[in-house]
């Protein structure tokens, strides 16, 4: 019997340049389309102004309600999706307990990431995608769309839907519809502070 470690080389070691996701391989996932991008755009971003450099997580049941969402800091520069991922399922837990326990999963998680730049994918928008697919996994969710919202408005990336408002900048502008976040279905005030 030999001891010893592991090489680099193999299958096993798995480098943070994999865990991520193009947007091909996101479309073979088969997430499922939303049926009105437009106002889950609009919906997420009155419940949160997200600036840029910050991630909306929304949790939906089956007939398309919101159930749950959370925002939070975003450091830019990620590229790995480990990362990503464990800032996702932490808010996740924060908000809406897991459906792990069902056969098959009901509820469906979004994200919308507010950033600055162009509006088409990038390498940290994969690294995104596949922490989105795995946290979903691991708290029992339906793997839902990618958003990104950027000065030139927002992109469902993979879907090649997109609009012009909101975008990046509309943060700034007051806040007309002050609706609260829901988690569990009971309105309350909920902002998370950055996630490292």
């Amino acid at each position: 019997m030999t001891i010893g470690f592991v090489p680099e080389t193999s299958s096993a070691i798995v480098s943070p340049a994999t865990r991520s996701l193009e947007p091909t391989e996101w479309t073979d996932i088969g997430v499922p389309l939303l049926a009105n991008p437009r106002e889950v755009v609009k919906d997420l971003h009155a419940r949160h102004l997200p600036p840029p450099s910050t991630a909306v997580v929304a949790v939906y049941d089956p007939d398309g309600r919101i159930r749950a969402s959370a925002s939070f800091g975003a450091r830019s520069g990620v590229v790995d999706g480990w990362e990503r991922r464990n800032a996702l399922l932490s808010h996740l837990r924060r908000v809406i307990p897991h459906d792990l326990r069902l056969r098959k999963p009901v509820r469906t998680a979004v994200l919308m990431i507010c950033r600055e730049g162009a509006p088409g994918w990038t390498a940290e928008d994969g690294a995104w995608m596949w922490g989105l697919r795995d946290a979903c996994t691991l708290h029992g969710l339906r793997c839902g769309s990618y958003v990104t919202l950027t000065g030139d408005g927002w992109h469902v990336i993979g879907e090649n839907r997109a609009g012009r408002t909101p975008n990046a900048t509309s943060w700034s502008r007051p806040r007309t519809d002050p609706a609260p976040v829901v988690a569990n279905g009971t309105p309350q005030t909920l902002r998370h502070a950055s996630a490292r």
